[in-house]
């Protein structure tokens, strides 16, 4: 099985920044691709960004590129989210996912493992 632990989320006002980090565990656990979703209130989950293993590949949605950067640290099996210039329509719980491959996808349906969720909201 594996773990994956989200933290970082608060509450900031818009323009402003946080960085989210989602750690890895368990016994099956080997850096593989990662991914964050998120979810507003009332709305699908959508996706965020993604990294492959190695971390030269990554993917975008087009609503947070420029504003958003992915990263890892493999050696920490943790995986990064640095928001900056964040708008009130980025509120939403932001969830990290696992998938059981190399590549960086934008497809929730190719990932295995999630985490429980870190709340993240921008006040206006």
């Amino acid at each position: 099985q594996v773990q994956l632990e989200e933290s970082g989320g608060g509450l900031v006002q818009a323009g402003g920044s946080l960085r989210l980090s989602c750690a890895a565990s368990g016994r099956s656990f080997s850096p593989l691709a990662m991914g964050w979703f998120r979810r507003a209130p009332g709305q699908e989950r959508e996706f965020v960004a993604s990294i492959s293993r190695t971390g030269r590949g990554t993917l975008y949605a087009d609503s947070v590129k420029g504003r958003f950067t992915i990263s890892r640290d493999n050696a920490k099996n943790t995986v990064y989210l640095q928001m900056n210039s964040l708008k009130p329509e980025d509120t939403a719980a932001y969830y990290c996912a696992t998938r059981k491959y190399i590549t960086a996808s934008s497809s929730p349906y190719d990932y295995d493992y999630w985490g429980q969720g870190t709340q993240v909201t921008v006040s206006s």
